[in-house]
């Protein structure tokens, strides 16, 4: 996997608690074979029923990704394999690598993207320029296997190779996404898949980055406000070529670009490359991979102010190197409705292998808790994903190693 600066003040005080794991209840659902799956990259997405969908870069019937799902079966957990990737041959134009997690469009289609794979648009790279497909069930039943749809094929303008970002629907059902490289200047790409009256799906790049000023390599994906206006990070390039937080705003002439925040490979940390969140109050939070001088990574959030300017603050700074390794992270937080942050660590903790944390605020302070620590054993270990949070307050997750000869797992993890 590819991982690639306004110093500005504090807004919180911080607490940090050593990583002693909470009372929490973590169980496995399933332990890849490699034969359904391997290295889930992604994390999963839970639908209205609480039935959970996920990816696996790697594993299947050609070696290449997998699609999956898990229902709910009696006091467990049933795994069902949907669909297996056969990638680039004569034969056939599919995808490998699927690195993101899928999405739920409103008439219950998966979409996602992979790596890799395909033929189109002019693409250069030997493997292929990856995908954007969709899954739905090939009749009522729908565990009885799923149709993919190549929705489109990325090449070298058009951008290429999809990371871990994931995709997002606006309210008028069109598609936006990122591309890690390819475009213009072979930057990368913020790109928009509008759906067609008469069938299929018409793309076009609304954004091609620079490298510097406006950034470089996104690997993250986007989300919306509620006017519509695009949100994002790069994980390279800006001012000083440590990663940016960027806005796009659609106007009469085009899409427009504005970098709310260049990161300086300090205290505000250095290379982000998962998604931000929006929280009810309209800010913006999001993290680091690492800190500057290889500290851990770091929280940050960006509030609006009056003027129109967004403020970037470093909520909290993770562990580096005084703890037997530095905690770094690739997975994007999500919030509970108390305002509770929860993330992975997908190094560091007691055992080198990563954890699930908890950040709470009280009284202008956040405090970090262990919630589990990876052993890298049957538990799995190194949680790239993001985790989900349902209704009753589970989190879902995935872990890139550990499990059955080292595939990986999907865990939850329960008040």
């Amino acid at each position: 996997m590819d991982t690639r600066k306004l110093f500005l003040t504090t807004a919180l005080a911080l607490t940090l608690v050593a990583p002693a794991a909470q009372a929490q209840t973590y169980t496995v659902l399933h332990r890849f074979t490699f034969d359904d799956g391997a290295y889930p990259v992604a994390g999963v997405t839970i639908d209205s029923a609480g039935n959970l969908y996920g990816t696996a870069s790697s594993g299947g019937s050609q070696g290449v990704g997998t699609v999956f799902r898990m229902a709910r079966s009696g006091s467990g957990w049933s795994f069902h394999l949907l669909y297996s990737f056969y990638g680039w041959t004569e034969q056939t134009t599919d995808g490998s690598g699927p690195y993101s997690r899928v999405v739920i469009g409103s008439d219950g289609v998966l979409y996602g993207t992979t790596h890799s794979g395909g033929d189109g648009n002019g693409c250069r790279e030997l493997h292929g320029c990856g995908i954007l497909y969709s899954l739905k069930p090939r009749d009522a039943d729908a565990l009885r296997g799923w149709q993919e749809t190549v929705v489109f094929m990325f090449g070298d303008l058009q951008g290429n190779n999809p990371d871990r970002g994931d995709l997002v629907f606006d309210r008028a059902g069109n598609l936006y996404g990122t591309t890690r490289n390819g475009g213009a200047h072979e930057q990368g790409t913020v790109y928009e898949l509008t759906p067609n009256q008469g069938g299929g799906w018409t793309e076009q790049v609304i954004h091609s980055f620079t490298g510097s000023p406006d950034g470089a390599s996104p690997l993250d994906g986007l989300v919306l406000d509620g006017t519509g206006k695009l949100y994002g990070t790069t994980s390279a390039g800006g001012v000083g070529g440590w990663g940016t937080i960027y806005q796009l705003t659609s106007t009469a002439s085009g899409w427009i670009e504005s970098v709310l925040h260049n990161f300086q490979n300090g205290t505000d940390g250095r290379i982000p490359i998962s998604n931000m969140i929006f929280d009810d109050s309209g800010n913006l939070y999001g993290v680091t991979e690492t800190g500057g001088g290889d500290r851990g990574a770091t929280l940050f959030d960006l509030m609006l102010q009056s003027d129109g300017i967004w403020q970037f603050n470093t909520l909290f700074a993770f562990p580096g190197p005084r703890w037997s390794d530095p905690y770094w992270t690739h997975a994007s937080v999500v919030m509970d409705s108390a305002g509770n942050l929860y993330g992975t660590n997908c190094t560091g903790g007691a055992y080198k292998w990563g954890s699930v944390f908890k950040l709470t605020r009280s009284n202008g302070a956040w405090t970090y808790t262990s919630l589990h620590e990876f052993t890298g054993g049957d538990d799995g270990g190194t949680p790239f994903g993001n985790l989900s949070l349902d209704s009753n307050g589970n989190l879902y997750g995935t872990t890139y190693a550990g499990g059955l000869n080292g595939n990986g797992v999907v865990f939850e993890l329960t008040p």
